[in-house]
This record gives C-alpha cells, sequence and structure tokens, in this order.
C-alpha cells in the first residue's frame, strides 16, 4: 500500500515534463500561421495540406521548430510594421524620371572613315547593334549617244565586257541599275527586230519580247562552269517563239566580236533527226539547192563558188555542226555512203559572228536584218521536213524523183535516230 503514491508521484512529474499534444486539426480547418517559405504552393487544394501534415517530421510532433524557420517568421511579422528609417529610402533620386529606368541611353559612335572601309570588305563582321548603309552606283551616263529603240547602245557592250571580267552574284548585285539599263536597251532593239523577222518569214507571228528572248542566269547544275551568268543577251525566233520544234532564227549580243547571227536546228528530237536523215538520203538535191543559195553562199560561207560539194563540206564545217556530228555512220546507212558528211551531223545550223562595229550604231539593226533575210530558204527547207504543212504536195515532178530515189537508193530509213559513235 505504501508504494502506490511513490507510483503516482513519479507519472506526475514525468507528465509534467513532456508537452501537450496539440488538438489534431479538423479536415475543413486550416492553420493561419505564417510560414516564411512554404513547403506548398498556396493554390494547392486542402487535400494535400492534409498529407504534408501526416508525413510531418518528428522534430515538430515534439515540440522542436528549426531556427531559421523561427527568424524567417519573426522578419515577415516585423516587416508589416517597419517603418522607412530615412526619407531617402521614400523619395525618389533627384533628376531620376517616376517610372523610367535611371540607365542613361547610350549616343551612336559615329564610325571613322578607316572603320567603314573595313566594313565594306567581303567577309567583314559587323558588331551586334550595327547598321551599315551602302548605297548602290547609278548607271553608267549615257555620254554623247542617246539611247534609241532601233540600235544597240555603247554601254550595253561595257557592261557586257564588265560582267565577263567579274561574274558573280555580289558584282550584279553592286551593278543592278547597270543590268537593268542595258536590259532595257536590248529588249527594244528586239522589238524593232522583230518586226523585220516577221517581214523576211511570214511563218513567224508577232510575239511579246518575253517570248524571245533568253533569260542571263545560267543553268549550272551539271556544268562544270560555276560562273552564274551569261556574257551575252540572245533572242531566238520560231513559229512557237525561243522554244519549240520548229528551226529557229538565233540573234546573239556579245562585245569583243562575239556577236552572231544564226539559224537553223539545234540538238532535234530523234523524230525530227531520223526525218531530215531520211530526206537527205531520198532527195539529196533540195538541201544541196539551199546550201548552194547565193545569199548563203555570201553570208556564211565566205562567198564560194556555186558548187555542190563546196558547198556541202562549208556546211558540215561550220563549227556548231562539227563539234557534234558522228564518227561514225548512222544506224541503217553505209559507210561509204555518197552524202554520209550530211548523215553524219546531228545539228543543222548556219551561222556567222560580228563585229562590234557591225552591231553598234544605227547600221546594227539593218545589218542583222539582212542575215535573217539570208537565213530564210534555209529555215523553210528544215521546217518542211521536220514539221511539214498538212497540205500534200500536188507536183508531178516531184512524185516521179520520190519513186527515182527509192529505187536508187537502197538505204533502209528506219533506225536514223540511233547513233553508233
Amino acid at each position: 500500500m505504501g508504494r502506490k503514491p511513490g507510483r503516482s508521484s513519479t507519472t506526475a512529474l514525468r507528465s509534467s515534463s513532456k508537452r501537450t499534444a496539440p488538438d489534431k486539426p479538423t479536415p475543413t480547418r486550416q492553420s493561419k500561421r505564417t510560414k516564411a517559405t512554404p513547403a506548398k504552393s498556396p493554390y494547392f487544394e486542402p487535400d494535400s495540406y492534409a498529407v504534408d501534415e501526416d508525413n510531418t517530421s518528428t522534430d515538430e510532433k515534439d515540440g522542436y521548430t528549426p531556427e531559421y524557420e523561427v527568424e524567417n517568421s519573426k522578419d515577415i511579422l516585423d516587416s508589416d510594421h517597419d517603418e522607412p528609417s530615412s526619407e531617402e529610402d521614400v523619395k525618389p533620386k533627384k533628376g531620376a524620371a517616376r517610372g523610367r529606368s535611371t540607365k542613361q541611353s547610350s549616343m551612336p559612335v559615329r564610325k571613322k572613315p578607316a572603320e567603314e572601309k573595313e566594313l565594306l570588305k567581303i567577309g567583314a563582321k559587323l558588331e551586334p547593334g550595327t547598321q551599315l548603309i551602302i548605297k548602290k552606283p547609278k548607271a553608267r551616263a549615257a555620254g554623247d549617244t542617246a539611247y534609241s529603240d532601233d540600235t544597240i547602245h555603247p554601254n550595253t557592250m561595257l557592261f557586257l565586257s564588265d560582267l565577263t571580267a567579274n561574274n558573280d552574284r555580289q558584282w550584279l548585285k553592286m551593278h543592278d541599275s547597270d543590268y537593268r539599263v542595258s536590259l532595257q536597251d536590248f529588249k527594244t532593239f528586239i522589238e524593232k527586230l522583230s518586226e523585220k523577222v516577221t517581214e523576211a518569214d511570214d511563218t513567224v507571228p508577232e510575239l511579246p519580247v518575253k517570248d524571245i528572248i533568253f533569260r542571263i542566269y545560267r543553268d549550272i547544275r551539271f556544268s562544270k562552269d560555276p560562273t552564274p551568268y551569261k556574257t551575252h543577251f540572245s533572242a531566238a525566233w520560231s513559229r512557237t517563239g525561243r522554244k519549240g520544234p520548229y528551226a529557229a532564227y538565233y540573234v546573239q549580243i556579245q562585245p569583243l566580236g562575239s556577236s552572231f547571227v544564226g539559224g537553223g536546228l539545234w540538238q532535234p528530237e530523234p523524230g525530227a533527226l531520223n526525218a531530215l536523215r531520211r530526206d537527205i538520203d531520198r532527195k539529196p538535191h533540195k538541201i544541196k539547192r539551199v546550201l548552194t543559195d547565193a545569199r548563203i553562199r555570201k553570208a556564211f560561207f565566205g562567198g564560194i563558188d556555186d558548187d555542190e560539194k563546196k558547198a556541202v563540206k562549208a556546211f558540215t564545217n561550220q563549227s556548231s555542226n562539227a563539234s557534234t556530228a558522228l564518227k561514225k555512220h548512222p544506224k541503217g546507212y553505209e559507210n561509204d555512203h555518197k552524202d554520209i558528211e550530211l548523215l553524219r551531223l546531228r545539228n543543222f545550223t548556219l551561222g556567222t559572228k560580228l563585229t562590234d562595229d557591225e552591231v553598234v550604231g544605227a547600221k546594227g539593226l539593218e545589218r542583222i536584218a539582212e542575215l535573217v533575210a539570208c537565213l530564210v530558204p534555209f529555215v523553210t527547207y528544215l521546217n518542211s521536213v521536220v514539221m511539214p504543212d498538212e497540205e500534200p504536195s500536188t507536183s508531178d515532178e516531184d512524185e516521179e524523183e520520190d519513186e527515182d530515189d527509192d529505187e536508187g537508193s537502197g538505204q533502209s530509213p528506219g533506225g536514223a535516230g540511233d547513233e553508233d559513235d
């Protein structure tokens, strides 16, 4: 009986030293204590708070609170009642505009002339925020010679010469004004020349300039030459413009004596080539009669005599014809054929070069129109073979010649489109 009071006293001492456990908060009530660094966002739902309170650390259950939380909580509570210690903390500084940054705006610094020259070099790097303005040069002055619709101006030749020496995109971009003036000069000249062409060959229709002239840009996809531009202006006239299956008249304006006037068929399709070879095999007199024309012999063959063999040799020796001719006979024809030189051809063209003096000036239009008129019989013959008109021939003489040629030829017309190199 004496031990019971002793046990109760020790129990009372132990219970007094322990901290009474706080009541558990109800699910609908949340703690109003403000934390310095809340563990969870205040936008979370109440269920997340319940999970956090169940997972509180053992230190909090024992009544221990970390010192940094106590200090931070005091700072937060005290901050609501703090007052500024001086007027300097409240009043803005003198000279500073309200609502604006106190940082002074820096004025642009003028570059020195030496530095500006460095920026103009290719590959020069600009500093961030640096603006470089380069004025494009103006077009070359016309000088004493005024621009005219029916002439090629000397400045056009000068531009093409400069383009030959500086054939790159950067240079042409800087000389765009010269290019546009020269191109316009060529277009107006072609418009006047088109009138002469349609007068000489009534089968050529009047077409807009855009369907006649070629672009100055080169196709370098399959070329070993990386230069992006042609060094000449050119145009072609046919029944369908610069493109199509018909034989065409071609004019090229290029300085240093490289201007060119010609016509014919350049690399025709296999069907057209087959038709030409068959016509040469059966009716060789037709093409020989054209090649011995007095105007063609004078304009393109150097004024040779009226001889078929000389005319054929001069025709096959044309650079555009000889460079692409077959080394051997084409399929379907014997190597000892009497007209084998004509049958080996893959191009059927005529042309001649002009000096700069023949092109530039008031006489240039008439000189080029004269050469185009000389090509009319040749172009007419090619079109009659490659793209014949629907009207059949009613000449008894032609029918007799066809029969004689078919009997005496002995050559197979088939397969003329296939070649053996």
